[in-house]
């Protein structure tokens, strides 16, 4: 698995369409559903650092990720957006856990 992990800060006057450019890049992977991905976008709570987590189960002849208009959108203007420009570190992930989604409060009234 490969891991690579993007951190970088927004001016602040940009970093509303930058969050809207990732938006639209998660409605892009909800469509199309691409096997082998998990991707993570972050903003942080000073809300202009950014950071993205992007995990590939194998070497692909054309990643899951980048490959996606969606995202090329994204990328196109970053370096414009920064006020720090994007760092990306490849990681090996030590261990990985996830608690299982709680059932939606509908669902406990017996609504969905």
């Amino acid at each position: 698995m490969k891991t690579t992990v993007v951190r970088y800060k927004t001016f602040p006057e940009r970093a509303d369409e930058n969050a809207a450019l990732i938006a639209q890049v998660f409605a892009a992977l909800e469509r199309q559903q691409p096997a082998g991905l998990r991707y993570e976008a972050m903003r942080g709570r000073d809300g202009v650092t950014f950071t993205h987590v992007a995990s590939v189960d194998e070497a692909p002849a054309q990643h899951p990720l980048t490959s996606l208009p969606e995202f090329q959108a994204f990328l196109a203007g970053i370096r414009e957006r920064c006020v720090e420009p994007p760092v990306q570190v490849e990681s090996v992930v030590l261990g990985r856990w996830e608690s299982a989604p709680a059932p939606s409060a509908a669902r406990e009234r017996g609504l969905g």
